[in-house]
C-alpha cells in the first residue's frame, strides 16, 4: 500500500483556504486545471511509497514515537508558488521549523522500518540517499494531461493570501488510493490509517 506522513490543517484554516480557491476558480483557465477536492487538503511531512502491510504496524510504532518528541506546531497558510508548471500550491508560515523537525522524525521513522523503501521520498523524505530541502506545501491543482495552463495569474492572485495561525495537534499515516482506471480527471483517495497527538512527551 502506498503511505504518506501529513498534517490536516484545522478546519477555521481550511475554510479560508476555501474562499481563495473559490476566487481562483473565477480566473482564466481555471477549468483546465484538476483541482485537489477540500477533502485531500494536507501538508505532507514524509512519503514512503509502497509500504508492505506487514511493515505498517512497526511504521506506526515509530510515527508515535516520533510525535510524542514533538509539541504542536503552530502554523497558518500563505502566499503560492508553483512546481515547474505542473503542480499550484499555497506555501506555509508560523513554526515551520517545528514542522520540518516533525517531517525528519517522521522520515526517520520510514528510514528504520523494515520493508519501507529507501528511495529519497516526496516532503521529508523516507530515503536514506540525499534528500531535497523541506519546502512544506498544500497542494491545490495539477495540470491535467498534456499540460499547457500558465499557472503564474494564480500564484499572483495568492500573493497576499494568508491564513490566521493555528496549532495542528496530529500527525497523521495516510494510505492512498489510485484514481480508477478510464475515469479522466479522477483523483487519488487519501484514507487515515492512523493518528497521533502531538507532543505527547515522552520516548
Amino acid at each position: 500500500m502506498k503511505l504518506f506522513a501529513a498534517v490536516v490543517p484545522p478546519p477555521e484554516v481550511l475554510a479560508e483556504l476555501a474562499e481563495a480557491v473559490g476566487r481562483l476558480h473565477g480566473l482564466p483557465d481555471a477549468g483546465r486545471l484538476r483541482w485537489v477536492r477540500p477533502e485531500g487538503w494536507h501538508v505532507t511531512v514524509a512519503f514512503y511509497g509502497e509500504v508492505p502491510a506487514g511493515s505498517v504496524a512497526e511504521l506506526g510504532e515509530r510515527l508515535a514515537r516520533a510525535a510524542r518528541r514533538r509539541g504542536p506546531v503552530r502554523l497558518g497558510l500563505a502566499g503560492g508558488g508553483r512546481f515547474s508548471d505542473t503542480a499550484l500550491w499555497t506555501g506555509t508560515a508560523g513554526d515551520v521549523g517545528e514542522l520540518g523537525r516533525l517531517a525528519a522524525g517522521a522520515a526517520a521513522a520510514g528510514r528504520r522500518t523494515r520493508g519501507v523503501p529507501r528511495a529519497p521520498g516526496h516532503g521529508g523524505g523516507a530515503g536514506r540517499g540525499p534528500e531535497r530541502r523541506y519546502r512544506p506545501h498544500l497542494t491545490l491543482a495539477r495540470q491535467r494531461h498534456g499540460g499547457g495552463t500558465d499557472l503564474t495569474p494564480f500564484t499572483y492572485a495568492l500573493r497576499d493570501f494568508a491564513t490566521p495561525q493555528r496549532d495542528i495537534t496530529t500527525l497523521t499515516l495516510l494510505r492512498s488510493h489510485p484514481p480508477p482506471p478510464n475515469h479522466p480527471g479522477a483523483q487519488p483517495h487519501y484514507e487515515p490509517v492512523a493518528a497521533w497527538p502531538l507532543g505527547a512527551g515522552g520516548e
